[in-house]
């Protein structure tokens, strides 16, 4: 394969199931390099490391991938056309730009990919394996410490950030994210086992991730003693250091400032109108009816990455069901911005 000629469908997919299967079978190396992440950024403790490993494996399976493919319209790239893409990746979670990457590589452009410093070994080892699965894809990737010469640009930042990136990629095609926040919405007919899988859409990767869920809805008068026992199991989050000093700091200005919330003693919960909640606190707000809150929540669209519910909202907003907020599908892009079709309008 020479650069720019993109392969075969059917080629392509056997790489990418390969490569899955390669990343599902954990091996010594890979025990060292979870050591050296969580050597290098607190937060990437081995159970989570593993998860998200372990997810894109499993996402990049048959039958997932030939729909995806199958979703996209394309087209052979010639030596001529093929642009460099900058990708500004974030660290918030472990690995948490290979998304992009894969795309760039199966749309047939060369990656430029400026890593997140909080994130530097768990990128580069999985491209490593899918390198030795077919080598020519090492031409179309290139690690930067400072972007240059691009010709689009996907970045990955804060609200802050993106001020900036919205002024500097102005001139080129380019996907610029933001801040976003997951939600919950409860009936109060959840059952126990409902309510602890919402523990891992809330406490995955402990709660760094915009698909964690940082907001519940929940109805009026609603009980918290059914949620506060299913999610105990979760306890351990306090066990990491830098969870447990968000949960003492925000617990004591929440007391500092007689704030109403509910305390487990890792997790508190706090009524507020606001979707994006302190790390170790949970916002809630309760709701009248189903239509209430479809009209409440259709101006946060741009807000909200997913909804974790088994109610079906009227609303232009993934929504998934309890406990898969951090799984998703190849096709569940961020933001709902389809980045292959992006990929295939650059020119």
């Amino acid at each position: 394969m020479k650069m720019g000629k993109v392969l075969n469908a059917n080629r392509l997919i056997d790489i990418l199931v390969k490569l899955g299967k390669q990343l599902q079978e954990l091996d010594e190396q890979f025990d060292h390099l979870i050591e050296s992440a969580h050597q290098y950024n607190a937060w990437f403790i081995s159970k989570n490391v593993r998860q998200a490993i372990l997810l894109i494996g499993n996402m990049l399976n048959r039958e997932d991938l030939t729909h995806w493919f199958s979703l996209q319209k394309r087209k052979e790239v010639s030596i001529h056309e093929i642009k460099k893409v900058g990708l500004i990746l974030a660290g918030n979670i472990p690995a948490v730009g290979f998304h992009d990457i894969l795309c760039v590589l199966v749309s047939g452009h060369q990656a430029l990919i400026k890593m997140s410093s909080q994130d530097q070994k768990l990128i580069p080892y999985m491209l490593q394996k899918l390198i030795e699965i077919e080598p020519a894809f090492e031409e179309q990737l290139v690690y930067i410490d400072r972007l240059k010469g691009f010709d689009a640009v996907i970045a990955t930042g804060s609200n802050n950030t993106s001020r900036y990136f919205d002024y500097y990629f102005k001139r080129v095609p380019h996907i610029i994210r933001k801040n976003r926040n997951s939600i919950a919405v409860f009936t109060g007919d959840e059952t126990a086992a409902d309510l602890t899988q919402v523990g891992d859409d809330i406490f995955g990767y402990f709660g760094l991730g915009c698909r964690n869920v940082s907001k519940l809805y929940v109805p009026i008068g609603y009980d918290f003693k059914s949620f506060f026992e299913a999610i105990e199991q979760f306890k351990w989050v306090g066990n990491q250091s830098k969870y447990n000093n968000n949960y003492d700091y925000n617990k004591s200005i929440f007391l500092v400032n007689r704030d109403k919330h509910l305390d487990n003693g890792f997790l508190l919960v706090k009524p507020s109108e606001s979707l994006q909640s302190p790390l170790a606190t949970l916002y809630y707000e309760e709701y009248d009816d189903v239509k209430s809150l479809e009209k409440k929540l259709k101006p946060l669209n741009n807000q909200i990455q997913c909804i974790v519910t088994p109610i079906p909202l009227n609303l232009d907003i993934q929504q998934v069901h309890f406990g898969n907020s951090q799984k998703p599908k190849l096709w569940d892009y961020a933001d709902g911005v389809d980045t292959m079709h992006f990929l295939s309008g650059i020119n």
